[in-house]
């Protein structure tokens, strides 16, 4: 049997048509706007995010069933705790000298870091008015002198006249000298005594004010009021001095730089814990890698607000023997107010960690989460944490130790801590434990 080919009875379709229609049913054969460039950006965005979700997904269940958790080591030591403080060294008695009066300094004695004793002089004005003055009132006092010799020649002549006119009348039976002769006589025997006092009164006055210049020819004379050092010198030679108002300030002496004071400001929220007689440590710029001692000598109740800030001024004592330290340099001081020995201490990490919720926790991790946005929105005041170094942790903590490599808890007793370390006062801790204080690969 001979078979027919029908291919020829069917019309074979232009080159290309097929194509055409399939982009015609997709919509691929319109011309691309900006609305469907946007719309494919869109679509393809949203199969990213979609896929990098699941990516993250994976990675977090994967990661948390392989979570490493990294430990610390119990330890014996010493803990101690300390407050820090700056401030400035000061001499223990700094004194400036002045000058009262006014003048032209003549001479000056002493310079920078010269050591003086008490009554040295260390300048001198020019005292040529000042001698010609004492001169003057010396003359003055001898006059007065003279005047009381004068006044008692006066007093005994009018002492004996009146004796004389007195007897006279007891003789005539009161008929000679008359009543108003002898009343004359008495009243001058009165005055020349009057006349005496007043004279030794012009005396003392006279005396008093050649004290006085005397006084002030002296102060010309500027002393050293201690045994000490100058730190400063105010005044050259030739210079003139006004002190109308107030003294001038010429030298500053310090009594002895082998004792000095450092002054430190303590915050209001640590003077609490600074009591008289605490040990302290410090350092200077000067020599950083050096520390000296000291120990508080005086905590001052005088507040001082400082842009809001307030603090109380306390001094401490220091051995300068040495004599490195200077006036003015500024310091940092450690005040050691708490001190432990023997201490059992933990990380204070291992006291803030928790473990991670374990996967497949059911019904409480989907609680938890549905919570997550409300916290969010509202969020609770945050809780009240023992300030690192204030001497006391909060009681009732806990800490986890590794058993069959899960975290278990283990209640302890806090005490002391110092920001690091903290000391354990009771609980099933002891030193060369180890103490969970991370999880590595746990999901943030």
């Amino acid at each position: 049997m001979t078979r027919k080919h029908h291919s020829d009875n069917y019309a074979t379709p232009p080159s290309g048509s097929g194509d055409a229609d399939i982009q015609q049913t997709l919509g691929l054969n319109r011309t691309a706007g900006p609305g469907r460039l946007v719309l494919h950006v869109f679509i393809w965005s949203v199969l990213a995010a979609i896929l990098i979700a699941g990516l993250v997904v994976w990675h977090t269940r994967d990661t948390g069933s392989k979570l490493r958790y990294e430990t610390r080591t119990v330890i014996r030591d010493h803990l101690t705790i300390t407050v820090s403080a700056t401030g400035n060294l000061e001499p223990t008695n700094q004194v400036d000298v002045g000058s009262e009066l006014s003048g032209i300094i003549e001479t000056v004695a002493v310079d920078y870091n010269d050591h003086v004793k008490v009554g040295q002089m260390l300048a001198r004005l020019d005292t040529h008015k000042l001698e010609a003055d004492v001169t003057r009132y010396q003359a003055a006092l001898e006059s007065a002198r003279a005047g009381v010799d004068q006044a008692r020649a006066a007093l005994k002549d009018s002492e004996t006249q009146f004796e004389r006119l007195s007897r006279a009348r007891e003789l005539s039976g009161g008929k000679v000298p008359s009543a108003y002769e002898l009343e004359s006589a008495e009243a001058a025997f009165a005055r020349s005594r009057a006349d005496v006092t007043a004279a030794r009164a012009q005396v003392k006055q006279a005396a008093a004010v050649l004290a006085y210049a005397e006084t002030d020819l002296d102060k010309a004379v500027i002393r050293s009021p201690i045994n000490g050092i100058v730190l400063s010198r105010d005044v050259d030679a030739g210079q003139t001095v006004a002190a109308s108002l107030q003294a001038p300030v010429l030298f500053t002496l310090a009594e002895d730089l082998a004792r000095m004071e450092l002054h430190v400001d303590v915050d209001e929220a640590d003077v609490g814990l600074i009591e008289e007689g605490q040990a302290a440590t410090f350092t200077v710029d000067a020599y950083p890698d050096r520390t000296f001692p000291a120990r508080i000598i005086q905590v001052r109740y005088a507040a001082q607000n400082t842009g809001g800030v307030v603090t109380y001024e306390t001094v401490l004592q220091v051995d300068n023997e040495s004599l490195l330290l200077r006036p003015g340099m500024t310091a940092t001081a450690d005040i050691t107010v708490n001190r432990v020995e023997d201490a059992i201490l933990v990380p204070n990490a291992a006291l803030r960690f928790s473990p991670p919720a374990p996967p497949g926790q059911g019904e409480a991790v989907e609680k938890e989460r549905n919570k997550s946005f409300i916290r969010k929105m509202f969020p609770r005041p945050p809780h009240r944490r023992t300030r690192a170094g204030n001497g006391t942790a909060d009681k009732g903590d806990r800490v986890w130790v590794l058993k069959n490599g899960q975290p278990t808890p283990v209640v302890v007793t806090t005490g002391i801590t110092d920001g690091v370390n903290t000391q354990i006062t009771g609980g099933n801790i002891g030193p060369g434990m180890e103490v969970v204080v991370g999880a590595i690969g746990m999901a943030e």
